[in-house]
């Protein structure tokens, strides 16, 4: 008998996992050497091991539901308390044993603490990918996407169910050339990673820059099985970029228009002279009204040269009462004479007697120029009319801009006013012209109010009150 325990001794010690032989009541009274190395038992069982001792507190017990249990194996999980503290997560193989008079259980515990922390260790890694706010894509080795994350989604206008599946020029911006993307694939391929800057294009057709790692996907034999797709969104500073170089042009306009002003304006006063001399020195009646009209020029153009000079100076920020009506009568009179307006009418209705309200000058008729150079495009070239209506209420001066205009499209409409949203194309429009016209109404405690509707016009009405509210 001695003999036969000392071969089941030999044999359980084989076992590459630990093994176990329990009584009925949880008492261990075998184990064998992958126990004794991972637990730090005795070489012989003492008698008074309690299997249940073995484990840490918050692991499952699951011993007593297999004696109790009718069938007689039963797989579960158990965390042992391993040598130097360190925990042991185990499967189990929990097999019921029927002795004479008595149940022994069978227990084979597989150390599965490496797959469990790898398992942990995707968890992590996939709750990081899932909740982090760039965009992320996987794809396969083919190169089709099988996952993106929420900002993925968001960022690009798609849901996950338009994505998968699919190759990433889904949202391509067709401005690189087949030998671009032919390079770039030519270094993942062989297991680089590739950075840069691109430009896609969101599902609603607008630009997304971003700031692009591409990163091989490789298997334990060093074979690339995917790609992670890492991206920055970059969209907001190329447009601040943008703002700059529009901001910078601008800068440079109004240095040009000075010198514009001075330049010319020597000759128009030379000019001017001429004619007032030869006015008063024929008495040829046609003569003299054909030289009114050039006088009546040469002050016009006077007038355009230095509103546009005033219209480039800094603002200086200080409220002084200001006429409305002047103000809009001004910008109508720069608008008109820009290119795109020469086949659109303009019309000036003054209803009532408009008070002086205290304003900002030169922020007023930006106001007032933003969104007429707005109706203009609106026009696209063609023949049109832009009518505005001047109008007292009863604590308030309200401002009615209407364009024949091609309107706007209902998506677009709560998205009017927001920074850096433009429905022009790229380079059209920096979107945000009525993103500041609205901050300035609002500094002036008044309102702009939005109405449009494809292929209808739009109208945009200024609110101003008289006395506004500290």
């Amino acid at each position: 008998m001695a003999i036969q325990s000392s071969i089941a001794n030999i044999f359980i010690d084989l076992i590459p996992d630990m093994c176990f032989v329990v009584s009925s009541e949880r008492a261990v009274l075998a184990y064998n050497q992958r126990a004794r190395e991972l637990l730090g038992l005795p070489d012989v069982p003492t008698g008074d091991i309690n299997f249940y001792d073995l484990l840490v507190d918050d692991s499952p017990r699951p011993l007593l539901a297999v004696l109790r249990a009718t069938d007689s194996a039963r797989e579960a999980e158990a965390r042992f308390k391993g040598m130097n503290g360190q925990i042991v997560d185990t499967e189990l193989a929990i097999r019921k044993i029927s002795g004479p008079n008595t149940e022994f259980l069978y227990v084979i515990a597989r150390d599965v603490s490496e797959e469990k922390k790898k398992e942990l260790d995707l968890l992590r890694f996939s709750n990081v990918v899932h909740y982090t706010v760039n965009p992320i894509q996987i794809t396969d080795a083919r190169g089709r996407m099988v996952y993106v994350n929420p900002a993925f989604e968001k960022s690009t206008g798609y849901s996950k169910e338009e994505l998968i599946g699919k190759n990433p020029n889904i949202v391509s911006s067709g401005k690189y050339s087949k030998e671009f993307w032919s390079k770039v694939w030519a270094k993942i391929s062989i297991g680089k990673i590739w950075q840069g800057e691109i430009e896609n294009k969101r599902k609603d057709g607008s630009s997304l820059f971003t700031q692009v790692l591409i990163s091989p996907i490789v298997d334990a034999d060093e074979k690339v099985v995917g790609y992670l797709g890492s991206h920055r969104d970059i969209t907001e500073q190329k447009q601040l970029e943008q703002q700059l170089m529009h901001s910078q042009k601008m800068e440079s306009m109004g240095t040009l228009a000075a010198g514009i002003a001075h330049e010319v304006g020597n000759p128009l006063t030379s000019i001017s002279s001429i004619v007032q001399v030869l006015q008063r020195t024929i008495n040829d009646e046609f003569a003299k009204e054909k030289l009114g009209l050039v006088q009546s020029q040469v002050h016009r153009i006077t007038k355009i040269i230095r509103d546009l000079v005033d219209f480039s100076r800094p603002s200086n920020y200080q409220l002084q009462p200001t006429s409305i009506v002047n103000n809009v009568k001004e910008a109508v009179e720069i608008v008109k004479m820009a290119k795109k307006a020469r086949n659109v009418k303009f019309f000036v209705d003054v209803k009532n007697d408009i008070p002086l309200l205290s304003l900002v000058p030169d922020q007023i008729s930006q106001v007032f120029i933003n969104i007429l150079l707005n109706g203009v495009d609106a026009m696209d070239g063609k023949e049109g009319r832009i009518d505005v209506v001047v109008e007292r209420g009863d604590d308030d001066v309200r401002i009615a801009i209407s364009d024949s205009g091609c309107g706007i499209d209902e998506d677009h409409l709560a998205k009017i006013g927001e920074p850096f949203f433009t429905t022009k194309p790229v380079g059209q429009g920096t979107g945000l012209g009525l993103w500041v016209s609205h901050g300035i109404i609002k500094s002036f405690h008044g309102d702009i109010r939005l109405k449009s509707k494809r292929g209808e016009g739009t109208t945009f009405t200024i609110i101003l009150p008289f006395h506004p509210k500290e």
